[in-house]
């Protein structure tokens, strides 16, 4: 027999069910930025990627290569589209926050049940927000390296069209 649920555990209920589908939508826009960011980068530079389409998708979820092959996948874009240029700083930060947030939640969260992980959000609190504040933190510095690495492709997609002739009305 259960004791009611207080409050505050229904809204952690609702609280994740929103953030796992706020999360499954983020990463699915996210996966088809990369898809898009290796055919232009492979466009532009002529090479084949260094990964495998398959690792676009794989590279997440298959254990230990899932530590380093996504940001592998954006880096490789990135030096295709401009290999004079040095990777934004925003890809190494979202992807050490990223890492940091999963693998200091793995320990929190995965362990243990939805009810013992409500419990210890009563007595031991800060593990828990320093991992979601990683994993925010990720997902801010993501945003910032989704701009700038889309903004070297752009730029480089308008140098290698050439400049616009205007056209005589």
């Amino acid at each position: 027999m259960h004791r009611p649920l207080t409050a505050l555990e229904d809204s952690y209920h609702l609280v994740t069910s929103l953030g796992g589908a706020a999360a499954l939508v983020c990463a699915v826009l996210f996966l088809s930025w990369v898809v898009r960011l290796r055919d232009n980068a492979r466009l532009l530079s002529g090479r084949a990627p260094k990964y495998a389409g398959l690792w676009v998708y794989a590279g997440w979820i298959v254990p230990v290569v899932n530590l380093w092959f996504p940001r592998g996948i954006v880096a490789d874009a990135f030096r295709g589209s401009a290999p004079e240029r040095r990777l934004p700083a925003s890809v190494n930060v979202w992807w050490g926050l990223w890492v940091l947030g999963m693998l200091s939640g793995v320990g929190i969260v995965y362990k243990d049940s939805t009810d013992e992980i409500i419990a210890r959000a009563y007595t031991e609190v800060w593990p828990l927000l320093a991992s979601d504040a990683a994993v925010v933190g990720a997902a801010v510095a993501g945003a910032v390296a989704v701009r700038a690495v889309t903004a070297v492709q752009v730029a480089r997609m308008r140098e290698a069209a050439g400049p616009r002739v205007p056209q005589p009305v």
